[in-house]
């Protein structure tokens, strides 16, 4: 599958709130530490679950923090390439995108009981479409619809891609109309309305979430396929920065969630019902190595 993630006027508006790549002191540290963020399906929610943590790593730092909200991965992506913000939060195929060029270190994944935290890619229709399985989508898929999230995400874009070549259905010509939604809750809600007859997101951070707001039941939609277990977000930060600035950051959420429960759980109910459980954990470049060899498989990757 061919794919170019293009950046159009929103990179602009994006690059606006960011200073310039100059912006660190001889020492390597940054005099306002500049963090690009998606905005996701709900950009107010973000902002406001977000800004706890801001004030916390304020604090802690003794410098300014600001988030830089994108609505997409690509500009988010780029910034981080053309140094114009300091570090990201990265969905695992956006890290994978991204580190294909040097300049990038992994700092910390959501955690759950120690372990990594991980979500699934699902498949998914209207109860009205008839589809009960995925050889009844591969059987009607040049009458059918398919729409993927964000171009840069991973369980809606990568991981359903690679499983769709794997039983012989190509993205680009199998489907009657592919194309890309902008976003999970768009991918999800336009398979419920019925505008288009399959589409793919996740469970526990974009399905499930809908349901717990009321937006739709869980019988709105049929589950064809859930993939395998998937490696959560990277918050990543440039490798140019100072190594101890650097190991302050990663200390710092590493133990938020021991020294600041509030201000943790906060940012984990934007996915996570209940983060009683979590906490930050120290991610290697390493995890990622599974996604990279199912993106290898995507001729022309590249922004």
């Amino acid at each position: 599958m061919k794919i170019r993630i293009f950046l159009a006027f929103a990179l602009l508006t994006f690059f606006t709130g960011c200073k310039k790549k100059t912006d660190i002191d001889s020492n390597g540290v940054p005099t306002k530490l500049l963090i690009g963020c998606y905005a996701g399906d709900n950009p107010g929610r973000t902002k406001i679950a977000l800004e706890p943590f801001r004030i916390y790593l304020q604090e802690k730092l003794g410098m300014e923090v600001e988030y830089i909200f994108a609505t997409d991965y690509a500009a988010v992506i780029q910034a981080m390439r053309s140094k114009k913000i300091h570090m990201a939060d990265l969905t695992p195929f956006a890290y994978v995108i991204a580190t294909q060029k040097p300049g990038l270190i992994p700092l910390v994944t959501f955690g759950e009981y120690g372990r990594p935290a991980l979500y699934h890619s699902i498949i998914f229709t209207n109860p009205q479409s008839g589809l009960k399985s995925m050889e009844d989508v591969k059987a009607r898929s040049k009458d059918l619809t398919f729409c993927f999230a964000d171009p840069a995400s991973t369980s809606g874009h990568l991981i359903p891609s690679a499983f769709l070549s794997s039983i012989g259905l190509d993205p680009d010509t199998s489907f009657k109309e592919t194309m890309f939604a902008g976003n999970h809750a768009a991918s999800i809600l336009s398979i419920k309305s019925g505008k288009v007859d399959v589409g793919c997101s996740n469970d526990e951070l974009a399905f499930r979430v809908l349901i717990r707001d009321g937006v739709m039941k869980e019988s709105d939609l049929v589950i064809l396929w859930t993939s395998p277990p998937i490696i959560n977000n990277a918050i990543t930060i440039r490798d140019d920065l100072n190594k101890d600035f650097i190991d302050k950051i990663r200390n710092i959420y590493l133990n938020v969630a021991r020294d600041n429960y509030s201000v943790f759980s906060q940012d984990a109910k934007r996915y996570y019902p209940d983060p009683s459980n979590m906490n930050y954990l120290e991610v290697q470049d390493s995890m990622y190595d599974g996604l990279r060899k199912i993106a290898s498989g995507i001729k022309d990757l590249k922004l």
